[in-house]
C-alpha cells in the first residue's frame, strides 16, 4: 500500500500530528510505502512566507480580525459560495504538490490539515489519482474547511465533534471518534524521579509548566510577572518555543519562584509528566497531550476561533479552568493550589485523554479502506477465467 501524510506548516500542531501519524503507521504496517510531506515545501518561497507569516501576524496582532474571518468562513452557505475559487486557488498555487501526487500515486492520503484536501479536491481536468482521502481534524470542533467533498473518511477528537459533522450532512458511518493524533511518547512509562533530578525539581513543591507554543507566542512575560505575585512555593518550567528572542528576554529577569526557561523542546512528554498544572493556550495537539497524561490546564488567551472552541470543550468537561486576563492569574492559581482542585481536574483530563489516538486512526483508516476496496476488486474480477489469480494479485497490490 502507498500512503501519503500531507500536512502544512501553520502552527506546530499540524506538524506534530503528522509526525505522530507517521510513527503509528510505521509501527502498524512497516512494509507499506509511506511518505510524509509539507505541502508548502512544493510551493514558492514567497507563497510559503505569506501563508505562514500572515497567519502568525494576524493571530498575534489582530486576533479580532482572525475571529471575524473564522466565523465568516465557518458558515456553510458562505463556504459553498467561495468553494470553487478557494479550491482553484489552492490547486494552482500548489502545482508542485499536484505534480508530486501524480508521481507518487498514493492509495491513501492522511491530512492533518485541510489545505491538501482543497488541492486534491479541485481536479478540474480529472488528471489526479483518486486516493482514499482522510480528514484528520486537529481541534475539538471542525471548521467548515475540513468538510471537503473529496473526503472519504473523517477522524475526529470527540463525540461532540462527530455530532457536529453529522449535523452538517456527513454520513455517520464516515466519521470515527479517534482522538487527535499525538506521539506514542505520551503513553510511555517514565522515571519521574530521574526527570525531576535533571531539572532540579523538588518533590515537596508543585511544578507549573508554562507553554508559548511552537512559535513562542502569547503574553509569557506577563504571565511570569503575575506568577511572582502568587503566595506559596512552586517551581516553574517555561517553554519559549522557537522564539529565541523571547527566551533571552525571559532569562534576564529574576523571579520570586524557581524558574527555568527552555527553548524548543523535543521532550514535552517528560516536562508534562513532572508538571502539576499546564498554563497554555488550548491548541488541539497541546490539549490532547495534556489530557493523555491526565494534566489539568489553566487556559490563557485562547486564539478566537478554533482555540476558543477547544477552551469551551475542556471547560465543559472539567479538565481546565480559564482566566480572561493575566491579572487574574494570582487569585485563580492560589485557589487551585490551596484546594484539591488540581486532583479533580486531573481525573477529568485523564478520562478525556486518548493516548493511542494515532494508532486508532491508522487502524480505522485501514479498516475503512479495505471495506471500500474489496467490493471493487471482487466486482472487477467476477466472471473472469483468471478470477483467483487476479484477486490475489490485486489484493497484494492494495494491502
Amino acid at each position: 500500500m502507498r500512503v501519503l501524510i500531507a500536512t502544512v506548516t501553520a502552527g506546530g500542531g499540524h506538524l506534530a500530528a503528522a509526525a505522530a501519524l507517521e510513527e503509528a503507521w510505521r509501527r502498524l504496517r512497516p512494509n507499506d510505502v509511506l511518505e510524509k510531506v509539507d505541502v508548502l515545501d512544493f510551493a514558492s518561497k514567497f507563497y510559503r512566507k505569506i501563508y505562514v507569516e500572515t497567519y502568525v501576524k494576524v493571530i498575534e496582532h489582530v486576533p479580532e480580525l482572525y475571529a471575524m474571518m473564522f466565523k465568516k468562513t465557518d458558515n456553510d452557505e458562505e463556504v459553498q459560495k467561495a468553494d470553487s475559487f478557494r479550491r482553484s486557488f489552492a490547486h494552482h498555487t500548489n502545482k508542485g504538490f499536484v505534480k508530486y501526487i501524480k508521481q507518487f500515486q498514493p492509495d491513501i492520503v492522511l491530512c492533518p490539515h485541510y489545505l491538501p484536501l482543497e488541492i486534491i479536491g479541485h481536479d478540474d481536468k480529472k488528471a489526479l489519482p483518486k486516493p482514499f482521502m482522510v480528514s484528520i481534524v486537529t481541534d475539538f470542533e471542525a471548521h467548515a474547511f475540513w468538510l471537503e467533498p473529496a473526503v472519504n473518511f473523517y477522524c475526529v477528537a470527540a463525540d461532540e465533534t462527530r455530532g457536529s459533522l453529522v449535523a452538517r450532512g456527513v454520513p455517520a458511518e464516515q466519521v470515527a471518534v479517534t482522538g487527535i493524533p499525538i506521539s506514542g511518547r505520551f503513553s510511555e512509562k517514565l522515571d519521574l524521579l530521574d526527570i525531576r533530578r535533571t531539572y532540579g525539581l523538588r518533590d515537596d513543591m508543585p511544578t507549573l509548566l508554562v507553554l508559548a507554543g511552537g512559535f513562542g507566542m502569547g503574553p509569557v512575560g506577563e504571565i511570569l510577572e503575575q506568577l511572582d505575585k502568587v503566595k506559596g512555593h512552586f517551581h516553574t518550567l517555561v517553554v519559549a518555543g522557537r522564539n529565541q528572542e523571547l527566551r533571552e528576554e525571559l532569562c534576564l529577569k529574576e523571579r520570586k519562584h524557581p524558574t527555568q526557561v527552555i527553548g524548543y523542546s523535543k521532550n514535552m512528554h517528560e516536562l508534562m509528566a513532572v508538571s502539576d498544572l499546564i498554563v497554555t493556550k488550548p491548541g488541539g495537539l497541546t490539549s490532547s497531550e495534556a489530557l493523555a497524561m491526565g494534566k489539568p490546564i489553566l487556559i490563557i488567551n485562547p486564539i478566537p476561533g478554533q482555540e476558543a472552541a477547544n477552551s469551551d470543550f475542556l471547560l465543559e468537561h472539567g479538565a481546565a479552568t480559564k482566566v480572561n486576563r493575566v491579572e487574574d492569574i494570582p487569585f485563580r492559581l492560589h485557589q487551585m493550589l490551596e484546594k484539591e482542585k488540581l486532583a479533580e481536574m486531573g481525573s477529568a483530563a485523564r478520562a478525556l485523554g486518548r493516548p493511542d489516538a494515532a494508532l486508532d486512526i491508522c487502524r480505522s483508516v485501514v479498516s475503512q479502506f479495505e471495506q471500500k476496496t474489496l467490493p471493487k476488486v471482487l466486482e472487477d474480477a467476477r466472471g473472469s477465467e483468471l478470477e483467483i489469480p487476479y484477486l490475489r494479485s490485486k489484493m497484494r497490490a492494495v494491502l
